[in-house]
């Protein structure tokens, strides 16, 4: 499947492996798309798991609406995806960077829909991550196009200069003819006792030299049930430095979360 309507957008969906387990993975903001999962995380987790990946509106192949790019917006376009997929059962929601917001805030508002939340050098929906996350996309012309070097100086395509051309065409369109960065700005946060209500497992993996690691940190206070890794040699664009670790941290994760389901479904049976 590759075309989904939700929430009055099409998106592009794309939907691998099978199971009972759903996993949907949510990619970050401007210089990123469903590819960055699918070569990395999305093809190994597809051998457990149904998965699910799809281009943020704005991102991608997805419909490029030049309004509409509030957290609520993205959390009604997963959900609006989900219910056109017949998903009615709890996903694990995995959010790279940007995504890491979306994941927290559609747990947080729908804590049945979701068995657990993995965060890779994800942002947290505390007061302020909007403004924040504008200002950092504010950049404009050379230093621009260099900053996307940079992200994607590890990716894992083959042509990647005309990819690089790609993302720029679509970073100049969020940040100079949509709203996107008013936005953000205006996007609703979550409150610290709010975060500290998601008791669905969470796992932050984070590079160790990632400017996200002291609020990482202390947000592992808030969580319930939030498992903090940091890994080695790495920065914000862990993903990408190092595929193979965070893979191996997710799969565990997941089984981890199969196992936690098939323990809660023998206790609903015992006497």
């Amino acid at each position: 499947m590759a075309e989904v309507s939700a929430n009055g957008l099409r998106h592009h969906v794309q939907r691998l492996g099978g199971g009972s387990q759903t996993v949907v993975f949510l990619h970050g903001l401007v210089v990123d798309n469903l590819s960055g999962y699918y070569f990395t995380l999305a093809n190994p987790v597809a051998q457990m798991a149904d998965v699910i990946l799809y281009d943020l509106r704005g991102h991608g192949m997805s419909e490029r609406s030049p309004s509409g790019y509030r957290i609520d917006d993205f959390v009604a376009d997963l959900e609006g995806i989900l219910i056109a997929l017949d998903v009615h059962h709890p996903v694990s929601l995995v959010g790279n960077s940007f995504g890491g917001v979306l994941a927290l805030s559609y747990a947080h508002r729908n804590p049945d829909r979701v068995r657990g939340v993995a965060v890779v050098d994800g942002h947290f929906p505390l007061p302020g991550w909007g403004t924040e996350m504008a200002s950092t996309l504010e950049l404009e012309g050379e230093q621009r196009d260099l900053k996307i070097a940079e992200l994607y100086k590890d990716w894992h395509a083959k042509d990647i200069s005309r990819k690089r051309r790609r993302l720029v065409k679509n970073a100049e369109f969020l940040v100079y003819e949509s709203t996107l960065l008013a936005d953000l700005r205006a996007s609703a946060a979550l409150s610290e006792s709010q975060l500290a209500s998601i008791s669905t497992p969470v796992l932050g993996l984070y590079g160790e030299h990632s400017e996200l690691v002291a609020r990482a940190r202390e947000v592992a206070k808030l969580l319930p049930n939030f498992d903090l890794h940091l890994l080695p040699h790495c920065s914000h664009q862990a993903m990408f430095e190092a595929p193979e670790l965070v893979r191996q941290h997710v799969l565990v994760w997941l089984e981890g979360l199969e196992g936690l389901e098939g323990l809660k479904r023998l206790e609903g049976q015992s006497c």
